[in-house]
């Protein structure tokens, strides 16, 4: 070897080597930007309306079901719009759940119940309540905002057969009822797969999985079937989605607390 690239040899080693470990993303900056991507690919759908049945199961096996019709509104500079209405059975028919997410600070939320007729107001210290007696939390109704959590990359994994990015999401919300969640986003369109979510004394608390993924307007992905089972109490719920519609035509008006009682 000519003895010039042998004196090259420890510069390249000194300067090159060490900008390649510069260059490398911390797990936090990697976690941030897998879920950034995730949720840059779900932008733009506008607006959606869809049917869905509620199962819920408790730890003897008991079943009960309900039908809700869901509305969607998707905002720009803030975090999504949302209304759930209650339809069958008879009592909880007229029952609505109306939420204003937030990418910072607490989210706006209120229910309607019409066995007292009256709009409630959801305290953001209550947002860790079971939602109508399922297993999802009234903060698991919020429209996901990447605001509301630092992320951490942890591995790749194998998950069921499908390759994914494993990554920590530590709630910045104080009164958060979770200490953090896991989530396994799959490599090749960044939907998730499964989130674990840990209470907070940081015990696995739930698990929530997506099913039946389906694809609207060549791009958004919805997942028609999702289970959430409580490993603590042994009780579950599973919401099966029907078809959405996009793009209907629905704005601000549609989603106004003070019509909540005329909801039909």
């Amino acid at each position: 070897m000519p003895q010039v690239f042998k004196r090259l040899i420890p510069l390249l080693v000194v300067f090159i080597i060490p900008s390649l470990h510069a260059q490398a993303p911390s797990p936090e900056e990697r976690g941030l930007e897998i879920v950034t991507e995730a949720d840059r690919r779900d932008q733009g759908w506008q607006d959606s309306r869809v049917d869905l049945r509620m199962v819920l199961k408790n730890a003897h096996g008991d079943v009960s079901e309900r039908e809700l019709r869901s509305l969607s509104l998707e905002v720009d500079g803030d975090g999504d719009k949302s209304l759930t209405i209650f339809d069958e059975p008879p009592d909880v028919k007229g029952t609505a759940f109306l939420s204003f997410s937030h990418p910072v600070g607490a989210d706006d939320q209120w229910i309607y119940l019409p066995a007292l007729k009256r709009v409630k107001r959801i305290s953001s210290r209550n947002k860790s309540g079971p939602f109508m007696g399922s297993e999802f939390a009234y903060e698991d109704m919020s429209s996901f905002e990447l605001e509301k959590y630092t992320y951490r990359y942890l591995e790749d994994e194998t998950l069921d057969g499908t390759e994914t990015f494993k990554i920590e999401s530590t709630p910045v919300d104080e009164h958060s009822g979770y200490s953090r969640l896991i989530t396994w986003y799959d490599q090749q369109e960044y939907r998730p797969q499964r989130i674990d979510y840990y209470d907070r004394k940081n015990s696995l608390l739930k698990t929530l999985t997506f099913d039946d993924y389906q694809r609207y307007l060549e791009k958004y992905w919805r997942a028609q079937t999702m289970s959430m089972v409580n490993h603590q109490t042994g009780k579950s719920t599973v919401l099966h989605w029907g078809t959405y519609q996009f793009q209907t035509g629905l704005d601000d008006q549609d989603f106004n607390r003070n019509t909540l009682k005329r909801i039909r």
